[in-house]
């Protein structure tokens, strides 16, 4: 797994930020973004979509739930930064939230 230049990076962001209402940003070389639910239960639903499409992707994000907020970073490890993982993973993230 390659990693992404910041310029190939911050392109494929404003990319995956072009429909979305409530945008990622790049925060100290990761992805990331806060997700607010109308509750828990939601917010729990919500990781529980994620956390399928994580698995069948073999990459998991670094998450943290408090009450109805997720905030999810997301990062390749094995690449030491972001990679093309990231970015699928975000998309499906983004529509998981919907």
């Amino acid at each position: 797994m390659q990693k992404y230049s910041i310029q190939k990076a911050e392109e494929e962001l404003a990319d995956l930020n072009s429909s979305n209402d409530a945008p990622w940003k790049l925060k100290e070389g990761k992805l990331n973004k806060t997700v607010i639910f109308p509750d828990f239960v939601h917010a729990f639903a919500f990781m529980t979509k994620v956390a399928l499409h994580a698995e069948k992707l073999d990459h998991h994000p670094e998450w943290c739930n408090v009450y109805n907020k997720v905030e999810i970073d997301l990062t390749t490890h094995e690449a030491g930064g972001l990679s093309a993982k990231d970015f699928e993973l975000a998309n499906l993230i983004n529509k998981a939230a919907v």
